[in-house]
């Protein structure tokens, strides 16, 4: 499957989620709607696991991207949102605990964002790409978040309607299986059940106001700006008339009426009046380009990002060039033409002094390029093993690995897997460590922690029998073995459920 295929699945999936798991709205009943705050009749149990089912599939996209530097960007936004939701009630103590509140990354340059059931949110680089400032990246957060938290699908449910979740979940299964062959994608979207469906089922008009007003305090309660809002959705509405090529499906599940937006304006004059500014700041342009960079599909996209570098005019302000040189540095590693990448990255290195959140994001890119190079000993000087957040813990990781210094590798992964059971890429690390360690029966729990995840239970119950057949072989960890059957145990448990729920 070339690029092209692969963006342009995504792209159908997120379309299609967002429609589809996005809000239920059978039309026959929307007279008996719940009134706003209630409920409805989906438990939170039941929502957890439908978007479980969903999310198990995103995972799966070759689309979907775990890159720790714009994960650890996007989680930084992500829970300001949270606190600032439960410090204002919206998201009570036992949604916070039930639900997933992941934000999940594809790399599709297409402007979307979207809720799923469960607390499981996705959002397209694309969306990150044209953002001005991390304000307008919560601003689109939470707008989505607020879906969640006053339970918009389950309240879309009603009585009558009770099997209705799980068959929204067959619908988006069956539409992702259909996307692997376009021509059935195609069929599944044009046959007449599918129209009738997919024109039903989105958000109400009650329901998006309500998403907004809500979403407007959570994002000011987290001290964002409050014009991030309407700057967000007027950016989007503008670009989309003037060149609505099928990119921006963010406004087609979310339609910004002439009512919305001046809702959201008079409540940006409400408390505008000594609120923070909007940042333009320097990290978010880097964070910015580096998702344009990855985002960019073949050769063209990569070079235009190359010759935008070379080709800045003398009047570029600072941030701009910034931009543009971090973005090109990654274009080209992507090229494989490493010298090049150094050399963009080598005219970064002043704002190492002058900012230090756009020092750490260069940090994190001349380790990454170091790494990329085979110069394993500069990364792990660049970031000391053990130090700072998801991004650094990784990088310094892997460097450690190549230095043949495993051990201390593993002992530093084993720490954050301690608290971060889901964290898929960790454990594959821990794996990789434990191996080059002769720690065979640890390294294959590891790679069985890294597909439950991903919530892959059947991949994670293979890899938990092999480590069980290696522990019934001989000389082992008992305390390792004595794990392992547990976690079985409860993997065989997840299985049966999901069987259940066929």
């Amino acid at each position: 499957m070339n690029d092209s295929m692969i963006r342009a699945r995504w792209a159908r999936t997120l379309v299609l989620v967002a429609a589809l798991a996005g809000a239920v709205q059978p039309m026959a009943l929307h007279a008996q709607l719940p009134a706003m705050g209630d409920g409805g009749d989906l438990s939170l149990g039941a929502e957890r696991r439908l978007g479980d089912r969903i999310a198990r599939e995103l995972f799966r996209d070759p689309d979907y991207l775990d890159d720790p530097v714009l994960a650890d960007y996007v989680q930084g936004l992500w829970q300001r949102l949270l606190a600032a939701a439960r410090q204002r009630g919206d998201l009570n103590a036992e949604l916070d605990q039930r639900f997933a509140w992941q934000v999940l990354l594809g790399k599709d340059r297409s402007i979307n964002a979207f809720a799923l059931p469960g607390g499981w949110l996705g959002m397209n680089l694309g969306l990150l790409a044209v953002s001005s400032s991390g304000d307008e990246v919560a601003s689109v957060l939470a707008h989505e978040l607020s879906h969640v938290t006053q339970r918009h699908i389950s309240r879309l449910m009603t009585q009558e309607e009770r099997q209705m979740p799980w068959l929204i979940g067959a619908m988006i299964l069956g539409v992702l299986a259909a996307s692997k062959n376009p021509q059935a994608a195609s069929a599944v979207v044009t046959g007449g059940q599918a129209v009738a469906a997919r024109n039903q089922l989105t958000f109400s008009r009650d329901m998006e106001r309500e998403a907004d007003r809500v979403g407007f305090g959570v994002l000011t309660q987290a001290g964002f700006a409050p014009q991030a809002f309407a700057s967000m959705f007027d950016k989007l509405q503008h670009a989309s008339r003037l060149n609505d090529n099928g990119a921006f499906p963010y406004l087609r599940t979310h339609p910004l009426t002439t009512e919305r937006a001046a809702d959201m304006q008079s409540r940006q004059a409400l408390v505008e009046r000594g609120a923070a500014p909007a940042s333009g700041d320097l990290e978010h342009a880097l964070m910015a380009a580096r998702a344009r960079a990855l985002s960019a599909g073949g050769v063209d996209a990569l070079r235009t990002l190359q010759r935008d570098a070379d080709g800045l005019p003398a009047q570029a302000d600072a941030t701009r060039r910034a931009a543009a040189w971090y973005g090109a540095a990654l274009a080209s590693a992507r090229l494989r033409e490493m010298p090049a990448a150094l050399r963009y990255a080598q005219r970064l290195a002043s704002l190492q002094a002058a900012d230090s959140q756009a020092g750490r994001a260069v940090r994190l890119l001349d380790a990454e390029l170091a790494l990329m190079a085979g110069d394993a000993a500069r990364a792990a000087s660049l970031l000391p093993l053990g130090s700072g957040s998801r991004a650094e813990m990784l990088l310094s990781a892997q460097a450690a690995l190549q230095t043949g210094r495993a051990g201390a590798a593993m002992q530093s992964l084993q720490v954050w897997v301690a608290t971060r059971a889901q964290d898929a890429a960790a454990w594959q690390l821990l794996g990789r460590a434990a191996a080059a360690q002769g720690q065979t029966l640890r390294a294959v729990r590891a790679e069985a922690e890294a597909q439950i995840a991903t919530l892959d239970y059947s991949a994670a119950m293979d890899r938990l029998r092999a480590a069980q057949e290696l522990a019934r072989k001989g000389n082992v960890d008992h305390i390792e073995a004595s794990i392992i059957d547990t976690r079985a145990r409860q993997v065989q448990a997840l299985l049966r459920e999901q069987a259940l729920e066929r």
